[in-house]
């Protein structure tokens, strides 16, 4: 059980082949021939047995033929017949090796291999490779070299060209899978079986499409969480959408939204072919995520140039050496070098030169990557400094990235640099791209352990209140909110809005102007006018009376003869927002399919989509989500002091953006939203104007509903947080894990004994591997949950006065099963708090939270020995029986 569940797929000891009659190959498919020629080619570690679907047999005949895996590459109308075979002798997997299959006949597949309890890879599949297997079952080319490296595609002809890329450039994989169109083991269960495979360090993915959002994003964190992440995502389609009703459903696409996934699951996106394979060359070489900061050293001022121009073009930072660095570093150098900003070696630069910068760079902590430049000169000698490199490089934990420019006389020295996996590039530009892209991991990576809760610490806002409102409009058949509903959903949720009230007519116009104070701004108020200004529909800086009473009425003939079919309810009157030196921005929302709502956040304004400055960011936010989300926008650098106004409340700001997050987070039905613009500046922000869409809840994860079931990302689950006495005094809180428990769950991993260790992890290990322990705090609410119980204790410092810490001192988890149905558990107690009940209480309460998400039995496997365990489950109601697998191990299961 502690087996994924694709591991017959991708690790099978034995193979059930049906390809058809070996001995007419006129009469196999394509996909049979090429199988059987990469087979012969390449034999497979395992057993293979050829199994006919026309066989005659008994079924003790078929029970010698038990296999792990099947693959079958046969004429449309023998699939079925082979899948059922392959199901009578229980295999865990197959694979349909076809194309061209519909979509009924492939739901007609499925059906099958549910109803036998196998996994399928297809149809349509071009296969899978599995190089340390010696393993071929493709049909898109040679078995790829060994390595370290694995490659999932949703195109076969894609996956064939990097192939063909791969042996020209020296890179090997651990695993390659060509998915194809309707194949029930999609790219997020292939992701979730790569993010814990022990031979795949990196993981390149060429996508098209996806159809649940939260599985992929799930998988997408879970990979990203354990090894880089590169995707390549092909049908960017182009921003904006003439149906759009706000600004930000406008100027929003959805290759926007699929960036703010990536960003946040902590994988990092190319937008080429190219940078396809550049970034693969890097993963090759398993470096890890680093800072910005390249050093460029070049013995040649141009091709230096041009490097530090790119580096500031990709937003990255130009390594610079310290002055104790430089100091040191430059007598060993030409006379003429420079070390200000680039490491200018000169022309004259020798290998020993190169070699000194090298050793400076890595040492200097102000530098996180090297790129090494190097131009042919006369009297140069290419390979002896590329073989300078190469000695480097197994010392070298900073990314090292090389750049030999030219042609024939720098062939042999690009080749030395790829057998020292090195990676190696033609041009500065593409050779600074390949280090920026591993630079994005440290970024995203920084994304990917947030785990915000839905609601912030801020005041409580009024939910029941904003769900009755959106009820009330929905009841009406209205999916627009006026201004003024829109206004009050806002202030529900404590985010400061100007006061605002409707006119009807002309004199009611005068007197509300007159009792808010001059002077006012007057709107048109209308469901069916989505941008007001477009059709004379605002009037600012309104001075007095008269001429509130004129404009209203020139106001009203001008919208009726531009939008004579508009309902118009009449105009409103506001005070004018008087923040002279305040920077007019706009937060927005819009609700992706199929990846469910997304915070938009950029410069506001009636130029609001001719300056098209829209960062973004799933929700929930946080403090850092949200300073990110500012930082990344265009208008970011205005809101220092800037031209005489001194800096905005970024305090503020932020407050209004979580505030933002947990709108969109305890509001399904909140389709889209414009505040603009929003008015900021050193005294806080105010909204000036709101416009809010509602609608059914978008689903991201289809069939599962829930209570944040229109999210991508699930928030911290807080409200699973309780406390609880503890035995002898003292009480001890119970709360779902997150990334920040990860040393006090190592902590409490090293306190325990020897057989306690065994007993939880049937490994004698003393401490989690970095892998692992990530694996355990950062975890997908979704699918699994951990809870963890956390006292605080008392122990004597090193001055010997008592100091209050913090401990872990007990685990409960499960993890969903694939047949989303039923989940595996584990539970571990810190030793010092046995017999406390602290076990009791952490299994009744990973079974509440199982029984909340719809599962319908838990169940576990416990080592016979493990007496202790085996109590506490028949206590708890478990049955425990023999494991058929495994008579080392007891399963124990219980009804939800």
């Amino acid at each position: 059980m502690d087996q994924h569940f694709l591991t017959p797929l991708f690790e099978p000891q034995s193979i059930a082949l049906f390809t058809g009659a070996q001995d007419a190959p006129d009469q196999q498919t394509p996909q049979a021939r090429a199988l059987l020629g990469y087979l012969a080619e390449q034999p497979f570690k395992g057993h293979i047995t050829p199994l006919d679907v026309h066989t005659s047999g008994t079924l003790a005949d078929l029970a010698q033929a038990k296999a792990d895996l099947a693959i079958i590459a046969l004429p449309d109308d023998e699939i079925l017949p082979a899948l059922e075979l392959a199901g009578r002798i229980k295999v865990g997997a197959a694979l349909v090796l076809s194309a061209g299959v519909s979509a009924q006949k492939a739901q007609d597949m499925h059906r099958v291999a549910r109803r036998h309890g196998f996994w399928l890879l297809g149809p349509n599949s071009p296969g899978f490779q599995r190089p340390q297997l010696q393993l071929n079952a493709s049909t898109v080319g040679e078995l790829a070299a060994q390595g370290q490296l694995a490659l999932v595609s949703q195109s076969g002809a894609l996956t064939a060209a990097i192939l063909d890329w791969a042996k020209q450039n020296r890179v090997g994989f651990s695993t390659v899978v060509a998915l194809g169109a309707h194949t029930q083991v999609n790219l997020a269960a292939t992701l979730d079986y790569l993010a814990s495979d022990r031979h795949t360090h990196g993981i390149v993915v060429y996508m098209e499409g996806i159809t649940n959002a939260r599985r992929f994003t799930s998988a997408l964190r879970a990979a990203a969480n354990a090894k880089p992440v590169v995707v390549l995502k092909a049908g960017r389609k182009q921003a904006g959408n003439a149906a759009a009703q706000t600004h930000s459903g406008a100027i929003v696409g959805s290759d926007d939204v699929f960036d703010a996934v990536l960003r946040r699951a902590g994988a990092v996106r190319v937008r080429s072919f190219v940078e396809l394979f550049s970034a693969a060359k890097c993963l090759a070489s398993r470096y890890r995520p680093v800072g910005p900061r390249l050093a460029v050293i070049t013995n040649g001022g141009g091709p230096g140039v041009l490097a530090a121009d790119w580096v500031s073009e990709l937003n990255l930072k130009l390594g610079v050496l310290s002055e104790e660095t430089r100091g040191a570093l430059l007598p060993q150098l030409a006379p003429g070098a420079s070390l200000s900003d680039l490491i200018d070696l000169t022309e004259e630069a020798t290998p020993a030169q190169y070699r000194a910068a090298l050793e400076a760079a890595y040492k200097d902590r102000g530098i996180d990557g090297v790129l090494a430049l190097y131009s042919p000169k006369f009297g140069g000698d290419a390979m002896a400094v590329a073989q300078e490199l190469v000695q480097m490089r197994p010392r070298m934990s900073k990314p090292l990235v090389a750049c030999w420019l030219g042609d024939a006389s720098v062939g042999p020295a690009r080749r030395a640099l790829s057998d020292a996996q090195i990676p190696s590039f033609r041009t500065p530009e593409a050779a600074v791209g390949a280090f920026g892209n591993i630079a994005s991991f440290y970024q995203n990576q920084q994304m990917l352990q947030q785990t915000p809760p839905p609601l912030s610490n801020l005041a409580a806002p009024d939910v029941d209140g904003a769900r009755l409102l959106i009820e009330s409009a929905l009841a009406e058949r209205r999916q627009v909110l006026t201004e003024m509903e829109s206004k009050a959903l806002l202030a529900a949720f404590h985010i400061p809005v100007t006061q605002t009230l409707l006119a009807r007519n002309p004199t009611e116009a005068m007197m509300i102007a007159s009792q808010i104070g001059f002077p006012v701004a007057l709107k048109i108020d209308s469901p069916d006018i989505p941008h007001k200004s477009d059709v004379g529909g605002v009037a600012l800086n309104v001075m007095n009376a008269t001429a509130v009473r004129d404009i209203y009425q020139d106001m009203m003939e001008a919208v009726r003869a531009r939008e004579p079919d508009a309902r118009i309810n009449g105009v409103t009157v506001q005070a004018m927002a008087r923040k002279k030196q305040g920077r007019e921005l706009y937060i927005g929302v819009v609700t992706d399919d199929p990846f469910g709502p997304v915070i938009a956040f950029g410069a506001g304004g009636t130029m609001i989509e001719l300056m098209d400055d829209h960062a973004m960011e799933l929700p929930p936010l946080n403090q850092f989500l949200a300073r990110r989300l500012i930082e990344r926008s265009r208008v970011h650098d205005t809101l220092k002091a800037w031209r005489g106004a001194p800096a905005v409340d970024l305090a503020a700001l932020e407050q209004v953006l979580l505030r933002v997050s947990e709108m969109v987070c305890e509001l399904p039905q909140l389709r889209e939203m414009d505040i603009n613009p929003i008015i900021v500046d050193e005294h806080g922000a105010v909204s000036v104007d709101a416009r809010i869409v509602i609608g059914a809840a978008a689903q991201t994860a289809p069939g599962r509903a829930g209570r944040y079931g229109h999210l991508a990302i699930l928030p911290y689950p807080a409200r699973f947080e309780q406390v609880w006495p503890m035995r002898g005094g003292g009480e001890y809180v119970l709360r779902p894990i997150h990334p920040d428990d990860a040393q006090m769950l190592q902590e409490m991993t090293k306190r325990l004994s020897p057989e306690s260790r065994y007993f939880r992890f049937v490994s004698s290990m003393a401490e989690l591997p970095p892998t692992m322990l990530s694996r355990f705090t950062l975890i997908d609410y979704d699918r699994e949950m951990a809870l963890c119980a956390v006292a605080d204790t008392e122990e004597v410092g090193e001055d010997g006065q008592k100091v209050k810490k913090r401990r872990i001192i007990g685990v409960s988890r499960y993890i969903t099963n694939p047949d989303q149905t039923s989940c595996e558990f584990s539970l571990v107690v810190d030793d010092a708090y046995a017999g406390q009940g602290l076990g009791t209480r952490l299994m009744l309460s990973i079974m509440d939270v199982a029984r909340e998400k719809g599962l319908q039995e838990i169940i576990g496997l416990v080592l016979t020995h493990n007496n202790g365990m085996l109590k506490l489950m028949r206590s708890l109601g478990f049955e425990v029986k023999a494991y058929p697998d495994d008579p080392d191990f007891r399963l124990v299961t219980h009804a939800l």
